[in-house]
């Protein structure tokens, strides 16, 4: 994939979370995000001496924050919106130790028990922006 300026790509977290969680949440998102989106993680690079250097992210990720309940309504409106990848991270899965018990409790956890305390987005611009330009970035 070449850049693609009229897409766009954002992480939103619970302004709730202590500062070390809101972090783990971001970081599980974008890398679920890496790889899941074809091709939003840039070829490899080498420098001025030859050395390689793994691909990164060719375009801004932003760390946002927003209320609990709008990282929600945040999430569900992603979801019903063509062209939208979205990922959630919920309070669920960030309080599991292994990936086992995250199956095993999201095998018994409904749909509507889960609380999302992040959301990854990538998708079109105007969607993107319309979803998250008004919040602010973690600090």
């Amino acid at each position: 994939m070449t850049d693609r300026p009229e897409f766009k790509c954002a992480i939103v977290v619970s302004a709730e979370l202590p500062t070390g969680l809101a972090v783990n949440a971001a970081s599980v998102l974008s890398l679920t995000m890496g790889h899941r989106v074809e091709g939003l993680v840039g070829v490899d690079v080498k420098d001025a001496d030859g050395v390689a250097h793994p691909g990164i992210i060719h375009t801004p990720l932003p760390i946002l924050v927003a209320p609990h309940e709008q990282v929600d309504s945040i999430m569900q409106t992603a979801a019903a919106q063509d062209g939208m990848f979205f990922v959630s991270f919920s309070s669920l899965a960030q309080g599991c130790r292994t990936y086992e018990e995250y199956i095993d409790k999201m095998a018994a956890t409904p749909t509507a028990e889960l609380a999302s305390v992040g959301v990854g987005l990538y998708g079109p611009r105007k969607q993107v922006n319309k979803l998250v330009g008004s919040l602010p970035l973690l600090r």
